[in-house]
């Protein structure tokens, strides 16, 4: 399932891109295939870092240079009051959106769509694209 969502941002992105994710703690799987599996600039964020690779940052209070340039933002799990942070976040920097919820969870925004790829779930956002 992780390496279908990491094969997916892959895909979507060019070799170079800058992609961010948001909220690592300490779960890198995805961030672990990315940079085994690509040469994408990848920056992990989380509000407690538990890794020195990993920059400080709270998305209810971003530092916007951390996004800038990212073509793709995504998160893993994060709490449901986070999902709108994440949204102006990516609107903000013109940044493709993925949010992987828990499998209960259902994002309540309705700008995003559902992805179903290979054996992942995930929702994406993509700012300037209205949904009809």
């Amino acid at each position: 399932m992780w390496k279908d969502l990491a094969s997916y941002i892959i895909r979507e992105c060019n070799p170079h891109d800058k992609v961010v994710e948001v909220g690592v703690g300490r779960f890198f799987k995805v961030a672990e295939y990315l940079q085994k599996h690509s040469i994408i600039d990848l920056t992990l964020t989380d509000i407690k870092p538990s890794h020195p690779c990993i920059l400080e940052d709270d998305i209810t209070n971003p530092n916007l240079e951390i996004y800038k340039g990212a073509s793709l933002i995504y998160s893993i799990r994060p709490p449901l009051e986070l999902h709108e942070h994440l949204i102006k976040v990516a609107g903000k920097v013109q940044a493709k959106l993925l949010i992987r919820p828990l499998s209960t969870e259902h994002p309540s925004i309705d700008d995003m769509k559902l992805v179903n790829y290979k054996r992942s779930f995930f929702y994406e956002y993509e700012p300037g694209k209205v949904r009809i």
